[in-house]
């Protein structure tokens, strides 16, 4: 008995080919990934030293700790882990206020933490943050 004809050994290729690309796009969906690396936020407060670290109008990025953290305006901060909520990548720069995810490209407003480029659509999450004695804590206080 002959093998299927080619036209439907053509249908079976493309079937085989589309599930193969149905579970490329679920491995790569843009679903909130904040648990896929590490834990996205401080469970202790993390000392971040000098406030002033931070220009006024301006971010900076603290990957060690996984945190962004700006400074809309003296003596005023917000604070957002720095872990991409597409894929759980630490982001790897700042262009300003805009943080770049290096693993597929997501950008985020550092100053609000919303996704402005996927595949990332879930903002960062923010981390309470306080300046005390010229230092940044952020992180839950005890």
């Amino acid at each position: 008995m002959p093998g299927p004809s080619a036209p439907r050994r053509t249908v079976l290729k493309g079937a085989a080919l589309a599930g193969t690309a149905g579970l490329a796009a679920a491995a790569c969906s843009t679903e909130s990934k904040l648990g896929h690396a590490e834990t996205p936020t401080p469970t202790a407060p993390v000392d971040l030293g000098a406030a002033d670290a931070v220009p006024v109008g301006g971010a900076k990025l603290y990957r060690e700790e996984r945190l962004v953290v700006s400074c809309p305006a003296e003596g005023e901060y917000k604070a957002f882990s720095a872990q991409c909520t597409h894929a759980g990548c630490l982001l790897e720069k700042l262009e300003g206020t805009v943080g770049d995810c290096p693993c597929h490209g997501s950008k985020f407003d550092v100053t609000t933490g919303k996704a402005l480029r996927g595949p990332a659509t879930v903002p960062l999450p923010a981390v309470p943050v306080t300046a005390e004695g010229g230092k940044l804590i952020a992180g839950p206080r005890g």
